[in-house]
């Protein structure tokens, strides 16, 4: 008898009763067909530029009138996939306080990185006078930084050779084998085996060990 996959989870997992874990497609309204951009509310023009093209290396596309509130200027950041940041700022002072987001606020975004850039990347930080912090956060391995506001900005790779249109369906399938094992959350195994699984080639990065900062706070 063929068991499917959700009863296993039901089975071994207490949070079992929660949504599904599946990366194809839901019944659902809509389909969006992937992110398009992002807005955000800046503090000014020279610090958000500074940070955002001149350490992240996001090139400036356009840049005109918030047309809700001419006030402010409209900034739009290539993030190196076609896929637009934008900004609204105005004429405020920067504050590098760590943020406190409540429920609705952006608690971080991730970018992604060259494997192969990942130490030079560390290296350009620092020369930068940024802050980090370097986790292995199992499914794939980051850098935490924090931009001209206090917004936590993660700094991810991929552990393995994973193409973007399959993402979904690893991530997907190394949590069912997760749960399977009993483990607290995805790591180098469960990846493995997904993509085994999935008829992928394992293609490992050479990237450095480092913590899990499981339990640590941002």
């Amino acid at each position: 008898m063929t068991i499917d996959r959700a009863d296993q989870d039901r089975e071994q997992d207490p949070d079992a009763e929660r949504a599904p874990i599946d990366a194809a497609p839901p019944d659902s309204a809509i389909s969006v067909t992937g992110t398009d951009h992002i807005t955000l509310i800046g503090s000014n023009e020279e610090d958000t530029i500074a940070y955002y093209r001149d350490v992240l290396g996001m090139p400036l596309v356009l840049r005109q009138p918030n047309l809700d509130d001419p006030s402010s200027t409209h900034l739009f950041f290539d993030t190196g996939d076609g896929r637009i940041l934008t900004f609204f700022v105005g004429d405020y002072s920067s504050d590098r306080t760590p943020q406190r987001p409540g429920i609705g606020a952006v608690h971080h975004i991730a970018f992604q990185l060259d494997p192969e850039e990942f130490e030079e990347t560390k290296a350009s930080l620092r020369e930068a006078g940024h802050r980090f912090s370097e986790f292995d956060r199992g499914a794939f391995h980051s850098l935490y930084t924090r931009d001209h506001n206090g917004l936590t900005i993660e700094l991810a790779t991929d552990k393995y050779e994973i193409p973007d249109d399959r993402r979904g369906e690893v991530l997907a399938a190394a949590h069912h084998h997760r749960v399977e094992a009993g483990a607290e959350y995805v790591d180098d195994e469960d990846l493995e085996a997904a993509l085994e699984e999935l008829d992928m080639p394992i293609e490992r990065y050479d990237l450095p060990e480092a913590a899990s900062g499981a339990g640590a706070g941002n």
